[in-house]
């Protein structure tokens, strides 16, 4: 198995993946639940577990050296992953794996932000005025997207991702976001 993700996240993704494309029947249940969390009386869950968010701060540190921007990008992700039904941990790795970080994220195909959300998205849900590139808005996205691909994936976190990931029937992505998970993540129950 360790052979096999370690080939796997040296094989890197094949260049201009297909997440530049727009899943050809987006289900009404998904921009439902887009469109829910997304408005603008939404609930926002921001109060953060203390005890996470410091055992979390550590492993976030070398990624980013600003300790009151990492407290505040914990509370949001775990707030979000929650809200989401997901774990927090779980969404770290596919930030870590998207954009290593980095807010301003922007793919070669036009996947935005720390969870490399396209643009579609906005469009689909008639929300063409929100931004991508705010962390808040991108993890709400991320999240909810994630989730539904979850549930629509029996619970199969393989699947989910490579659907989140637009690569569905092969293994190269998920496999990287469960080694960050993990080795960079999975932390032992608080």
């Amino acid at each position: 198995m360790a052979a096999f993700v370690a080939a796997a996240l040296l094989a890197g993704p094949p260049v201009a993946q297909a997440a530049a494309r727009v899943p050809e029947d987006i289900p009404p249940t998904l921009i439902d639940t887009l469109e829910a969390v997304t408005s603008d009386d939404a609930p926002v869950a921001t109060q953060p577990a203390t005890h996470w968010v410091e055992r979390m701060q550590a492993r976030l540190a070398p990624r980013l050296p600003d300790a009151q921007a990492r407290r505040e990008l914990l509370a949001r992700i775990r707030a979000e992953a929650r809200l989401a039904g997901l774990a927090p941990e779980i969404v770290l790795a596919v930030i870590q794996v998207e954009s290593a970080f980095q807010p301003g994220a922007l793919s070669p195909v036009g996947a935005q932000g720390l969870m490399q959300v396209m643009p579609f998205w906005k469009r689909v849900i008639g929300r063409s005025g929100d931004d991508l590139l705010d962390p808040g808005t991108n993890l709400r996205y991320g999240c909810t997207i994630l989730a539904y691909y979850l549930r629509l994936e029996n619970g199969d976190l393989t699947r989910a991702l490579a659907r989140y990931n637009g690569s569905l029937g092969e293994t190269w992505y998920p496999e990287r976001v469960m080694h960050a998970w993990l080795t960079d993540w999975l932390a032992p129950p608080a």
